[in-house]
């Protein structure tokens, strides 16, 4: 199977998660791109969505289903996303996509965090994919000589701007052997705004999928 009929495979069998009446947390990406195709087929079994991105807030409309601001609503019953790497706690790096803080928001917004990727971004260790980090422009150079201390290889992507006006540094090289900690250190850096790690808030359940069919962790 390709990389994007495993993708199809969870997000299909995400909308298991998906309640009846409610309002649910949608994120951004391929994979959730994938699932959002599969919500729209049920679309009137849900009052609406609440989006991660300008991005997933717009094919979620193409679709017709109706998006809602997080501030207008109480609470979200799941929220559906992807990841760029796993472990088998369900500690995540997300931010590929450059959505992180939105996808935080939502995320912490929500009873149930159903994770949906490939295979291939489980692994024993994070941090190979590159730990996204979201900066207040003005404090670009400041933190990254913070994100150098503690280990890594900071690099700005370029020609990017997040939905919220900011910059992102991409941690390389890193080994993250203590995602909570790391987490909460990063968090205590003036001028991040969020980092990719969602370990604090990790994924409730990881929908996995392999040539086997879709692999179930909690």
């Amino acid at each position: 199977m390709t990389q994007d009929e495993l993708k199809q495979e969870v997000a299909r069998a995400a909308i298991e998660y998906v309640e009846t009446g409610t309002i649910i947390g949608v994120g951004t990406g391929s994979t959730a791109n994938f699932f959002i195709d599969e919500l729209a087929k049920i679309k009137n079994k849900i009052d609406g969505a609440v989006a991660s991105s300008i991005a997933t807030a717009d094919r979620l409309k193409g679709h017709g289903i109706p998006v809602y601001d997080l501030n207008d609503v109480n609470g979200l019953s799941v929220y559906v996303d992807g990841a760029d790497e796993s472990n088998k706690y369900l500690h995540l790096i997300k931010g590929g996509g450059g959505a992180l803080t939105r996808e935080k928001i939502v995320a912490a917004a929500s009873e149930k965090f159903v994770c949906i990727a490939d295979g291939s971004k489980l692994v024993d260790v994070l941090g190979a994919f590159p730990l996204p980090i979201e900066v207040i422009p003005m404090a670009r150079s400041m933190v990254a000589r913070e994100l150098v201390k503690l280990g890594g290889q900071p690099v700005l992507r370029e020609g990017f701007t997040t939905d919220n006006g900011n910059v992102i540094l991409d941690i390389h090289n890193m080994e993250i052997m203590e995602p909570t900690k790391l987490e909460q250190n990063l968090n205590n850096i003036p001028g991040i705004v969020t980092n990719g790690l969602f370990a604090l808030r990790p994924a409730d359940v990881l929908l996995l999928g392999t040539e086997d069919g879709v692999k179930t962790m909690k």
